[in-house]
């Protein structure tokens, strides 16, 4: 499923805010040093905590470290565990900085956003230093300072709740109409619908087109790079 030309050019055009989550449309955070690894360095650091039980074996075998998250927050919600377990996850995500891959055409497109004068956002269930560190790392700090709105211990405000997006907004002074928000999952997209946000998707593959479009996606690109040419098209 592909945007058409005109559609994608209004959808851009009109966005004067951006919001873009992280793992995905800016970068694959996980691209060297596997999700499935963090998920089992959680399980495994449960386990030497004695908490093994607290898994069912679906969850123990996840290879989602959020899914593990998630399943310590529905049995002990903000508790001490789950900020430790939130801790050791987000040591693994600055970990992970190191071997992520740029999502092609994404640090051009962020560059030209912001320099035509767009305001720009993360919103991410990722912990706000992992952003923080990526973009740093990359250049591309000052395109988005101090904007950066990611997980925090209450796992309750995670996407699909449209929590990150709203404080964004909020810093920003947007109207959520005035602002586009780029995402790569349902869950994205339903923050987004919940927030009043227009949502583009970016799926790098069929799976991931597919999984948006079951969600309701209208936008879905394969690629960022025709939302670049529509900027320079724009200001050109």
């Amino acid at each position: 499923m592909a945007v058409e030309a005109g559609n994608l050019r209004e959808l851009v055009t009109r966005a004067r805010f951006v919001l873009f989550d992280f793992d995905g449309p800016i970068c694959r955070l996980f691209a060297g040093h596997t999700a499935e690894e963090v998920a089992k360095d959680l399980v495994a650091w449960l386990e030497r905590q004695g908490l093994r039980e607290l898994l069912t074996e679906e969850e123990r075998s996840h290879p989602d470290p959020m899914a593990v998250l998630y399943a310590v927050n529905r049995r002990h919600p903000h508790s001490d565990l789950v900020a430790e377990l939130e801790e050791r996850l987000t040591q693994q995500e600055l970990k992970a900085i190191t071997s992520a891959m740029p999502t092609e055409y994404a640090d051009p497109l962020i560059r030209t956003w912001s320099a035509v004068g767009s305001r720009l956002a993360v919103a991410t269930n990722n912990s706000p230093r992992t952003v923080s560190d990526y973009l740093s790392g990359r250049g591309l700090s000052d395109c988005f300072s101090p904007h950066v709105y990611g997980r925090t211990n209450d796992l309750d405000l995670l996407k699909p709740n449209p929590h990150c997006l709203n404080r964004a907004l909020n810093a920003m002074g947007a109207a959520p109409d005035a602002a586009l928000m780029i995402g790569d999952s349902p869950t994205d997209l339903r923050a987004a619908k919940e927030a009043g946000v227009p949502f583009l998707g970016y799926a790098r593959n069929a799976h991931k087109a597919q999984q948006l479009k079951v969600e309701g996606a209208r936008h879905i690109v394969g690629s960022l790079l025709p939302v670049l040419r529509v900027l320079w098209d724009h200001v050109s």
